[in-house]
């Protein structure tokens, strides 16, 4: 692709940074962007509107979704093309453009070495590096009962989420934050702080140092919910999503729980306690787990009260 609106980066062609990478320049004016979900949109929104050209954003090619399998772009696609900006889903199209710094935000594909030795590359991380490393850095810290997270400004480097950290962000984790809700005010935080650090200056990344962690992404059984497993772990599960159980031979989604804070009823784990006008609760290894909210199979979400009505739990009966 040969854009008409490339220009010469501000500062002369970046040297190698460790035969490896790109050096960015002093002075950061125009920005390729590189992003694919929502919380990538949020940091390209916030470059638009704190003044950064871009001359090119890269995101994902469409998909079809839907009954009718219609091409849906990617949520970057659908911001870019509402700014104005050209994009892309090929990513070698970023060589032909010259730009003094690419971002990348959950962008999902792996850069060539090639591209990082020839365009400086910043990332958004959305964890306390060397802390959760890897692809689900916020769902991982929810499971792992940390009590804060935060946002790292990084540079991109060959090896996973390795680079040097140019700025970092911390923030407290609440004790019933959905892994949604934590990661759209990290992607919040994020685009502040890496407008303000554009802004004033990248300076030096500093080395990680740390005990590093590993974020795999999560595994679909990982959802199912083990009611032989603590109520405290059983929340911070479903605070991730989609989490489930069975009922009766079927599937139920359980979207929201809070962990009862008396622990009078009995029980096998799975065991349901159903009290009149209260939420349902389920014995497990240690502590109750009220259902807040529930996806019955081929149903839309309802409250677990109104379920809990509906279905009439027989005594002893439990969810497996």
């Amino acid at each position: 692709m040969t854009n008409p609106l490339a220009v010469p980066p501000s500062d002369p062609p970046a040297a190698p940074h460790g035969e490896l990478l790109a050096v960015p320049p002093t002075s950061i004016k125009r920005i390729a962007f590189l992003g694919t979900p929502d919380v990538s949109a949020t940091a390209l929104r916030a470059l638009a509107a704190a003044g950064f050209e871009i001359p090119l954003v890269v995101s994902r090619p469409d998909k079809r979704r839907g009954r009718g399998a219609k091409l849906i772009p990617s949520p970057v696609k659908a911001a870019a093309e509402e700014l104005g900006l050209t994009v892309t889903d090929q990513l070698s199209d970023l060589a032909e453009v010259a730009v003094d710094l690419a971002v990348v935000v959950a962008y999902g594909r792996i850069i060539p070495v090639s591209l990082l030795q020839q365009i400086p590359m910043v990332n958004i991380h959305f964890s306390l590096l060397p802390r959760w490393r890897g692809a689900a850095p916020v769902e991982r810290a929810i499971l792992a009962g940390d009590s804060q997270t935060g946002v790292c400004l990084m540079e991109v480097a060959e090896g996973l989420d390795e680079g040097g950290v140019y700025a970092t962000e911390t923030i407290d984790i609440g004790e019933n934050e959905t892994a949604l809700e934590l990661r759209a005010r990290l992607a919040d935080v994020g685009a502040e702080l890496l407008v303000k650090t554009l802004t004033s200056g990248l300076g030096d990344p500093v080395p990680q140092v740390g005990e590093t962690t590993y974020a795999a992404k999560i595994d679909r059984s990982e959802s199912k919910l083990d009611f032989n497993r603590t109520a405290l772990e059983l929340h911070r599960t479903v605070r991730v999503g989609r989490a489930w159980a069975e009922f009766r031979g079927k599937r139920l989604g359980i979207e929201a729980t809070l962990v009862a804070q008396d622990t009078a009823a009995g029980g096998a784990p799975g065991e349901l306690h159903v009290g009149s006008g209260s939420a349902p609760r389920v014995t497990t290894s240690s502590g109750l787990l009220d259902l807040v909210t529930v996806k019955p199979e081929g149903k839309r979400a309802m409250a677990a009260t109104d379920w809990a009505n509906g279905v009439q739990p027989k005594p002893g009966e439990r969810l497996e």
